[in-house]
């Protein structure tokens, strides 16, 4: 599994263009595995935790490092936030 860290939007880009090869390739799966080292952007990370709770972000593998740099490490388990 990828390392769960911010990333630069040409970072963000790179990965991007490697889903597209694997999409056009046919791989499926694994261009899923690699939108998951992509940053979730903060508001949408915080309606995901309100609809569907903190524990389908943990059980996702989503990369949370935009939210935790922003709110803390202890967002998931913060009701406010």
């Amino acid at each position: 599994m990828a390392e769960k860290r911010l990333m630069t939007m040409d970072e963000k880009f790179a990965v991007l263009m490697k889903v597209d090869e694997q999409l056009k390739a046919g791989n499926k799966t694994e261009a899923v595995r690699m939108t998951l080292e992509l940053p979730m952007p903060t508001y949408i990370a915080k309606v995901v935790k309100q609809y569907l709770g903190a524990d389908f972000l943990v059980k996702g593998g989503y990369n949370l490092a935009e939210v935790e740099a922003e709110f803390g490490p202890d967002w998931l388990t913060c009701e406010t936030r």
